[in-house]
C-alpha cells in the first residue's frame, strides 16, 4: 500500500499533498468506494505508529531543526517586529500538522462558516460533517456533537491540577463564568476544559493519518508515496492531467532527485497546505504575471490570488515558577529516565498517564468587558466596534495554562516544575502573503510576508493578554513567581519587575499598575518574541475570481478543469480556532464534493476505523 513497486501505474486520483486534509478526504473516498485508484504522495515521511507521532506527549520533539516532519518557511524581515524574520512550520509527514500539533480541540463559532458567503459552506451544512468526523468521548447528547466518526475527542489520560487553579481563579478574580462545553459552536467568554484528539481509552494521538489511511491498508487502490515532493501539475489544453514530482531532499537526501510524471485519469487535488499549495499553483503557471515572470515560468492562466491573503494567528508561550509538589509535564519533557519510563509503563498498560497529555486542561476564549476595553485604549475601538461587537460569539484571543514549561532547557532555566501562560489572537486583521522565488544557485524558495502586526490593532491584545494572564496566575496557589528570561525586561524599580516569589497574592489585591514605560517594554517584547501559533491559511482562497479568490465552491481552480484545492489555504477569512478541527472538516468536504462530482454514493460508507 505504501512504496511504488515495479512500473509507475496510472491513477484515478493524485493528491499532490498528504496533510491532514488530504488523509480525511482521500480515506473517506477510498471507503465509498475502494475501487478508486488514489494516490497520496507527501513530501515528509511516514508517521504509521511512531511514538513521536502516537505518544501525545512527544509533540514537541517535532521542533528539533535536526528533524524531517516539520517544514521551518522563513519570512522575510519585519520592521513591525523589530527588524525580525518570523519563523513559521508545517507539517512536513504523512497527516501533516495533525500528526504533529499539541492535538488542542477547538471549533471556530458557527458565524465563521456563514462570514466566507460561499454556497454550500454555510454553517448549517457543515455541522453533519463535524459531527461525522468526530467520536465526543465527553458529555453525551450534545447536538453539535458527534459520537461515531473516525476521529476521538477526550480530555486525555491525566487530569492537572494547575489548570483548575486557573478556572478557579478565572471564576473568582476575572469574573467569568464556567461552561463544560465551549465547542458547541456558538458559546464564548467562560472558562472551560480544553480537549483533546486523544483517545481515550488507548492514549494514543487521533489523526486522519491513522485513522484514515494507515487503517485501510487491506486496500491495495488507496497508495501513500511518502518522501515525494510534488513540483507542478502537469496539464494538457488546460485539464489537469498529472503531476510532477522528485524525491525530497529533506526526508530523502540520498534518493535520486530526477524528475517522474505520474497520470491521473479524474482528478488532480492540491492538498500541500497554505506554503506548498500556492508554490505548487505557481511552479505549474497559475499566479500573477509579475511573480511567474520573475521565477521564469511560463504561464497558463492570469490567476493573482494565488499566495496572497495569508493569514495566521499570533501567540507566546510566558514561563512562570511553580511549586514543588505540582504535577506537570516538565520532567517528561526533560527525558528524566525514571518519570518517563514510569509514566509509559502505565500508558503501555491501560493509556493514562503524563504521556497522554499535552500540557493543558482549560481554556477561555477570551472577550473583553467594558473595563478591559477601557484598559486596551482608544488603538483597539475601531476593531472592536466595527467587528466584535455585534458577534458575541466571536472572541478576541484564547487564554490557556501549560503545566509546563517547553523551552526550558533552550533558555538554560534551572531543572524544576514550571507552569506556562499562553494567549493567541484569533482575528487579527493584518494580511501577508506567500509566492515562489528564484532561490541561490537556482535552490527553490519561498518569498514570504507574514505581516504579523502590521496593523496597529493587533499588538493591543497581546498587550493586554500578557497582563491579565499573569494577574490570573499571581492569585493562583501554585504561583511562585516569573521566570523573567522570558518576560518583559522592565526597567529596575517598576511596579511590574519580574521575579521569583514565596507564593501568591491575595485574591482581592490589587493589579499590577503598570507606567507608559513599562507599556512600552511590553510592546517591544511582543514585536521580538511573538510567533506564529501554525494556523496558517488563505493563500488559495475560496472567493470569487474577482475578489483574489483562487477556487470556487466546489474547489475547483479557476481557469482550469480537473483540478481541486483541498486544504486550510482556500479558507478565504481567519476563524476563531485551533485549525485541526478546520482541516479535517475540509477533507470531509471535499471527499463529499469529489463523490458527488464522480457519482459516486457516499451515504451508506462503511466504518471502516471500526
Amino acid at each position: 500500500m505504501f512504496h511504488p513497486l515495479g512500473p509507475v501505474p496510472e491513477f484515478d486520483i493524485i493528491f499532490a499533498g498528504g496533510g491532514t486534509t488530504a488523509c480525511v478526504a482521500a480515506g473517506r473516498l477510498a471507503a465509498c468506494d475502494p475501487s478508486l485508484k488514489i494516490l497520496i504522495l507527501e513530501a515528509g515521511p511516514h508517521t504509521l505508529n511512531k511514538a513521536a507521532h502516537v505518544q501525545p506527549y512527544l509533540y514537541l520533539s517535532h521542533i528539533s531543526p535536526r528533524g524531517t516532519t516539520l517544514t521551518f518557511n522563513f519570512g522575510n524581515p519585519s520592521p513591525n517586529l523589530n527588524g525580525r524574520a518570523p519563523v513559521v512550520s508545517c507539517g512536513h509527514c504523512v497527516g501533516g500538522g495533525s500528526s504533529v500539533n499539541l492535538m488542542g480541540y477547538t471549533r471556530a463559532p458557527a458565524s465563521d462558516f456563514d462570514d466566507w458567503g460561499v454556497d454550500g459552506w454555510e454553517s448549517k451544512n457543515l455541522i453533519p460533517l463535524m459531527k461525522k468526523l468526530e467520536t465526543y468521548e465527553v458529555q453525551l447528547g450534545r447536538s453539535t456533537h458527534g459520537y461515531d466518526g473516525p476521529i476521538k475527542v477526550s480530555t486525555g489520560g491525566h487530569k492537572l491540577g494547575a489548570c483548575e487553579e486557573f478556572i478557579q481563579v478565572g471564576k473568582a478574580y476575572h469574573k467569568r463564568s464556567y461552561a463544560d462545553d465551549t465547542d458547541d459552536l456558538e458559546t464564548c467568554n467562560t472558562y472551560s476544559p480544553w480537549l483533546k484528539y486523544i483517545d481515550g481509552m488507548t492514549g494514543r494521538r487521533s489523526d486522519p493519518a491513522h485513522n484514515y489511511i494507515y487503517n485501510q491498508a487491506h486496500n491495495p487502490n488507496l497508495q501513500v508515496w511518502a518522501g515525494k515532493l510534488v513540483k507542478r501539475v502537469i496539464f494538457k489544453d488546460k485539464r489537469a492531467v498529472g503531476v510532477e514530482f522528485t524525491s525530497d531532499p529533506v526526508s530523502c537526501p540520498d534518493a535520486d532527485p530526477s524528475l517522474s510524471i505520474l497520470r491521473a485519469t479524474k482528478l488532480v487535488v492540491i492538498s500541500a497546505g497554505a506554503f506548498g499549495s500556492p508554490a505548487i499553483l505557481e511552479r505549474s503557471g497559475i499566479g500573477a504575471d509579475a511573480v511567474l515572470k520573475r521565477c521564469g515560468v511560463e504561464q497558463l492562466v492570469d490567476l493573482p490570488g494565488v499566495g496572497e491573503n495569508f493569514r495566521d494567528h499570533n501567540g507566546l508561550f510566558v514561563p512562570y515558577f511553580t511549586a514543588d509538589e505540582v504535577i506537570t509535564m516538565d520532567s517528561l519533557w526533560r527525558g528524566d529516565e525514571g518519570a518517563v519510563q514510569d509514566s509509559l509503563n502505565q500508558w503501555e498498560s491501560n493509556g493514562k498517564s503524563l504521556v497522554a497529555q499535552n500540557g493543558s486542561d482549560v481554556k477561555i476564549k477570551w472577550r473583553p468587558d467594558d473595563d478591559e476595553l477601557k484598559a486596551m485604549g482608544s488603538g483597539f475601538e475601531a476593531r472592536w466596534e466595527g467587528f466584535f461587537q455585534r458577534r458575541p460569539d466571536k472572541a478576541v484571543a484564547i487564554f490557556t495554562l501549560f503545566s509546563g514549561y517547553s523551552a526550558a532547557s533552550r533558555y538554560n532555566l534551572v531543572p524544576r516544575n514550571y507552569l506556562a501562560a499562553c494567549y493567541i489572537t484569533l482575528y487579527p486583521i493584518s494580511v501577508g502573503s506567500v509566492h515562489i522565488k528564484s532561490g541561490e544557485k537556482d535552490e527553490e524558495g519561498l518569498d514570504i510576508t507574514t505581516g504579523y502586526l502590521d496593523d496597529p490593532s493587533d499588538i493591543i491584545p497581546l498587550n493586554f493578554a500578557y497582563k491579565k494572564t499573569r494577574e490570573i496566575f499571581r492569585r493562583m496557589p501554585s504561583y511562585r513567581g516569573e521566570a523573567s528570561v522570558r518576560h518583559p525586561s522592565f526597567p529596575e524599580g517598576s511596579a511590574a519587575a519580574c521575579g521569583e516569589a514565596s507564593g501568591p497574592v491575595d485574591m482581592n489585591a490589587p493589579d499590577i499598575i503598570y507606567t507608559a514605560e513599562d507599556d512600552e517594554v511590553i510592546d517591544k517584547f511582543h514585536r521580538d518574541y511573538v510567533v506564529s501559533t501554525w494556523h496558517s491559511l488563505g493563500t488559495c482562497a475560496m472567493k470569487q475570481e474577482a475578489d483574489q479568490g483562487v477556487v470556487d465552491a466546489r474547489l475547483n481552480v479557476y481557469g482550469v478543469t480537473n483540478l481541486k484545492v483541498a486544504d486550510m489555504s482556500i479558507v478565504p477569512l481567519n476563524i476563531g480556532t485551533n485549525t485541526c478541527s478546520i482541516a479535517l472538516l475540509i477533507g470531509e468536504k471535499a471527499a463529499m464534493i469529489i463523490a458527488e462530482d464522480l457519482g459516486i454514493d457516499c451515504t451508506a460508507c462503511p466504518s471502516w476505523w471500526k
